[in-house]
């Protein structure tokens, strides 16, 4: 049986695979629903449910990296604007 682990404030805490039909304690075998950040299960609904702030999320996503393209078109102009100056970067 596939087993979902939370700690004593509900957050999830893992996953694991037993061999037995018994739960252990703060365990369940409901599955988080994909994109959560920091799940948080009730025992009551049965459900997982998201316990981070907007503030968290938003910090959480990555910064968006320039494309290849975006790099060379900038390197490109670099060098059409040392070309203009005569080759001084100065």
């Amino acid at each position: 049986m596939h087993i979902y682990y939370y700690d004593e404030n509900f957050k999830y805490q893992g996953e694991d695979v037993i061999d037995h039909d018994e739960l252990p304690k703060n365990a369940t075998n409901v599955r988080p629903q994909e994109g959560l950040y920091l799940p948080e299960y009730d025992e009551k609904k049965r459900v997982w449910f998201e316990s981070a702030s907007k503030e968290y999320i938003e910090s959480s996503q990555p910064t968006p990296q320039p494309s290849k393209i975006d790099l060379m078109e900038k390197q490109v102009a670099e060098l059409y604007y040392l070309f203009a100056l005569g080759g001084d970067s100065s």
